[in-house]
């Protein structure tokens, strides 16, 4: 029988944000065993080299230190020839209030298997354990634990659901695979076709807890059944953190952790469904349909996941870009919102793609490779270069469901597309190629519907969404987002300053020399504001010149800027009153 590798992890300094962990493995490599934390957590494409929150680590074995000497940024080697059993002990720092890492304090605690449990080198297939311990100094703080991680049912020293002790994973990969909320948080539970699920919602809040349920629910099953039952899953958990301003997500395989302002959960008395409330729900149903497309249909890129180095892929407009547009379509599918939301929130998604120049640049084929280094490293010229893979394999996926739908009046779609992924590599292991989605693109609608893909996907032409879109009975028109002339910058207030975030090409901003980065200081001599800057722009005309005073540095600068005309760039869509038969039956098959 294999040893389990075994950790403990304890909040041993809450107030200095330090998480102690220990890791005994029985059997370590007679040549000389390597320990390792991964350089990147998956589903966000970044290397965070998280190792440089371990402040001390070390080891020992037969009751004696034994060195580990550091190899590289996030491993250690300890001596060739140790017998037995040996223990690492390390201590790390978790302030990092996001999805992605850990965070410690008197109110809670947070981690991701990948911000704290070392790799085992030679170990990473047997059995792990962890015996998650109650925090030192607040015993009577009544802390529970939430996660998805399993009980060691059966083992001595096992947890009880929501309650500190002994959790069990398969493997190294499915231990860092759920992260664990720890605290006083709010607990909800409901069942989607007969699997549990909980929501564990962590920070100050007043949320109406019951409506929530009652709205995940039906999201949750209409994925579900999508793909087939049974769920992948035995049960579910949403680990939320609410906080004043914030947003984000990070799918497992049977949890997400998710990051809102609070004022977007619902409340008691709540009449209509608020845009925040919408915001958070498709934030939900993002993240759970993730639960099928990319953790257990795979790119082969990720299959296995390489931890210690970037994955490269052209395909995340696949897997990110194909649940984007299902976030929002299985809220209307489920009838938690209308058609009217749901057109508002596709209009955005258009609109979003619309107005960055860089979707002319590259492709989403591209942008996919190019995660690491541009997509999750934007600065003040990324709407100028890249395109968001996210909102532009949206719109692509839209354009092959509509497509597909009309194309054989029905009886097939993206859903069908999917399905076959599921049946073909979510239930397999097996990776998908990276020609995978035109090769089967093909098997559906032929090898002109694939080559017609292709070009969306690699190339940068602007998308026929106005035709695809009749085929529902739907119109797109441009607006203008405000009748006030424009300078070609997105602002941003950072306390009393209003800086410049980026600078559109082809704008006036850009012609007269301002920069992303300039802190605005005046318009022909009033002070700039985030309350004043658009009302100062609202009582001139097109081609008119304004003084506008920033510092760039702590260097004032006069810049001379032409005002422009605005651009209608902004999409509106509505249902067409002329619509033929034909097109409302595919608009209602497509969003049933």
């Amino acid at each position: 029988m294999i040893t389990p590798v075994l950790y403990t992890i304890q909040a041993v300094q809450p107030a200095a944000h330090l998480f102690e962990v220990s890791l005994r493995l029985a059997e370590p490599d007679p040549a000389g065993q390597v320990f390792s934390l991964p350089a990147w957590i998956p589903g966000s494409y970044m290397i965070r080299e998280v190792a440089r929150n371990i402040v001390s680590l070390s080891a020992e074995a037969g009751g004696k230190a034994v060195p580990a000497t550091k190899l590289d940024k996030h491993s250690w080697r300890l001596p060739a020839g140790i017998q037995g059993p040996v223990t690492l002990r390390y201590t790390v720092y978790a302030w990092d209030l996001s999805v992605r890492s850990a965070h410690l304090d008197q109110t809670h605690g947070f981690f991701n298997g990948t911000s704290v449990f070392l790799a085992a080198h030679g170990h990473e297939d047997a059995p792990h354990r962890v015996d998650i311990r109650p925090p030192k100094g607040l015993e009577d703080a009544r802390w529970r634990v939430a996660t998805s991680l399993p009980e060691a049912v059966g083992e001595k020293g096992a947890a009880e659901r929501y309650g500190f002790g002994l959790y069990r994973a398969d493997s190294y990969d499915d231990l860092i695979d759920h992260p664990v909320e720890m605290g006083t948080f709010t607990l909800g539970e409901f069942e989607a076709c007969g699997v549990p699920h909980a929501v564990a919602i962590t920070g100050r809040h007043d949320c109406d807890m019951g409506r929530l349920l009652a709205d995940l629910k039906p999201v949750c099953e209409r994925q579900i059944r999508l793909f087939g039952e049974p769920a992948p899953m035995s049960r579910y958990v949403f680990l939320t953190t609410a906080v004043g301003d914030g947003y984000g997500g990070l799918e497992h395989r049977a949890s997400t952790a998710l990051l809102c302002s609070r004022a977007d959960l619902p409340h008691v008395g709540m009449d209509e469904a608020t845009d925040g409330y919408r915001q958070f729900l498709g934030l939900c149903s993002h993240e759970y349909f993730h639960t099928w497309n990319v953790k257990r249909i795979k790119p082969a890129a990720f299959v296995p996941y390489r931890l210690a180095e970037e994955n490269y892929t052209r395909l995340l407009w696949a897997f990110e870009g194909f649940t984007s547009y299902y976030d929002d379509l299985m809220l209307v599918r489920s009838q938690r919102i209308g058609l009217d939301d749901y057109l508002k929130l596709l209009a955005k998604t258009i609109t979003q793609v619309h107005k960055g120049s860089g979707r002319h640049k590259q492709s989403v084929a591209e942008s996919s490779f190019e995660a690491w280094t541009k997509y999750y490293r934007q600065d003040e010229n990324s709407p100028n270069a890249i395109v968001s893979y996210y909102t532009k394999g949206a719109l692509v996926a839209l354009l092959l469901d509509l497509r597909l739908r009309a194309e054989s009046h029905g009886a097939r779609s993206l859903d069908t597309l999917m399905q076959a992924l599921w049946q073909r590599h979510g239930q397999t292991g097996i990776g998908v190629a990276e020609d995978g989605i035109f090769a089967l693109a093909a098997e559906l609608g032929g090898e002109a519907l694939a080559g017609w893909l292709q070009e969306l996907v690699e190339g940068t032409a602007e998308l026929p969404l106005e035709q695809a879109l009749r085929r529902v009975g739907l119109k797109l028109a441009w607006e203008l987002a405000s009748p006030a002339p424009g300078i070609g910058v997105r602002t941003v207030a950072e306390g009393e300053m209003l800086k410049i975030a980026n600078v559109f090409d082809g704008g006036a901003a850009q012609a007269a020399g301002l920069s992303g980065g300039d802190v605005l200081v005046a318009i022909d001599g009033l002070k700039a504001t985030a309350g004043s800057f658009d009302k100062l722009l609202a009582r001139r005309l097109a081609g008119d010149s304004a003084k506008i005073h920033v510092f760039r540095r702590d260097e004032l600068m006069r810049f001379e800027v032409e005002l422009r005309a605005p651009l209608a760039d902004t999409a509106k869509l509505a249902v067409d009153p002329d619509a033929r038969a034909n097109a409302i039956a595919l608009r209602e098959a497509w969003l049933a």
